[in-house]
């Protein structure tokens, strides 16, 4: 097995066999001729599994800057191929892997100076929202199936996703959906607007009731929607594009997080290329809008995403009742085990209404599920109180 996708929301999961094949993408230049590959193989009966680098996407469109991809990273795009059909795996365990603590690569300082600097081009009138990432570290020589399993167990998420690459193995506790096609529909969740969980009921009920009604959070999460319908209408069918669920709270164990779904009916002739070329990187994780995020994202950030914020996923053939399923490379660590090291990112939207202090707050409620995180610059106190 080099894949398995778990949903801990319904106790369903999927795992594939080791690849009979492997399409990887080193450079732009083959990023859409792996997916065309990808789509052809799977339209002949073949399953694959995969995921698309966030640094992929001047492929899609070179209006959408990045930093160069790192040279001794992984690929920009990796899928598996087999013609064997996937198969329902072991029960996932959650044994504990030794680990030292996670050390998050920005001071609260540095963190600050860069919510400072987007807010900047908000104010310039650039952007309305940016999307503002950094990365935690750890040295990591364990099985990585044992840090998956850890992550996917203090996340208890819908879209899971574990992938053996070889040198590199990519461990995902996302819980949003960047996309699902079935049949001639496309079905995504963006997620925008995140509250710490509390341990105390009373707390924890009156967090998700702020979240709710945030003007900020739900100004935030419309962007984004409104983004999204616009990128879904360059491959659906005229008029198709829907909302048909708004601004809805999800309760999970470490954060609340406010989701909306659109939906929408794909064109005839539209394959998988084209649907990420219309939607890829998904919304939440760039800003509005999306090239301009982009640019001040490579920007203000000090270096590539790789796999963290693409999309991780599954595509089955024609005649199965999913065609594709694809996450947002949230809350997804990857291990390397040529420097035995993992990585792992966190963040959120920055608007004009953030506050350096709750955006810090937000990075620290997203890597929550890490367990022991040391911030270089933050108190123990300040760091419990944030650690639920």
């Amino acid at each position: 097995m080099t894949a398995r996708f778990d949903d801990l929301t319904t106790g369903r999961a999927l795992a594939f066999p080791a690849p009979d094949r492997v399409l990887a993408a080193g450079s732009l230049a083959d990023v859409i001729g792996v997916l065309d590959e990808v789509d052809l193989e799977t339209a002949k009966g073949a399953w694959a599994h995969g995921f698309v680098s966030y640094d992929a996407a001047p492929a899609f469109d070179p209006s959408l800057t990045v930093h160069p991809p790192a040279a001794d990273g992984p690929p920009l795009v990796w899928f598996g191929l087999s013609d064997r059909h996937p198969f329902q795996p072991q029960d996932l365990s959650f044994r504990t892997p030794p680990s030292a603590p996670w050390e998050l690569e920005w001071s609260e300082g540095e963190h600050a100076g860069a919510v400072a600097r987007i807010r900047e081009h908000i104010a310039a009138g650039d952007v309305y929202q940016c999307n503002l990432t950094t990365r935690l570290r750890t040295p990591y020589a364990s099985d990585p199936l044992l840090l998956y399993g850890v992550l996917a167990q203090a996340q208890r998420a819908a879209h899971n996703a574990y992938l053996d690459t070889g040198r590199f193995a990519v461990a995902s506790a996302s819980p949003e959906l960047f996309l699902e096609w079935s049949g001639d529909r496309l079905r995504t969740k963006p997620m925008k607007g995140t509250a710490r969980r509390s341990a105390d009921p009373v707390t924890d009920a009156r967090n998700a009731r702020t979240l709710r009604a945030s003007p900020k959070e739900r100004a935030e999460n419309l962007m984004i929607v409104d983004l999204i319908r616009n990128d879904l209408a360059r491959v659906a069918a005229v008029g198709s594009v829907d909302v048909p669920r708004l601004l809805t709270l999800e309760r999970y164990p470490t954060v609340w997080t406010m989701t909306s779904e659109v939906t929408a009916r794909l064109r005839a002739g539209v394959g998988l290329a084209g649907v990420f070329g219309a939607m890829f990187p998904c919304g939440s994780i760039t800003g509005a809008p999306k090239a301009r995020s982009m640019q001040i994202i490579r920007d203000v950030e000090d270096g590539p995403r790789g796999v963290y914020c693409g999309a991780i996923g599954w595509v089955a053939p024609p005649s199965a009742p999913i065609r594709a399923r694809f996450n947002v490379a949230i809350r997804t660590a990857v291990v390397d085990r040529a420097t035995d090291t993992a990585t792992y990112g966190a963040g959120g939207g920055i608007t004009w209404d953030s506050s350096p202090a709750a955006e810090w707050a937000e990075v620290l409620a997203k890597s929550a599920i890490l367990g022991t995180v040391s911030p270089r610059t933050l108190s123990a106190r300040t760091l419990s109180e944030n650690l639920t």
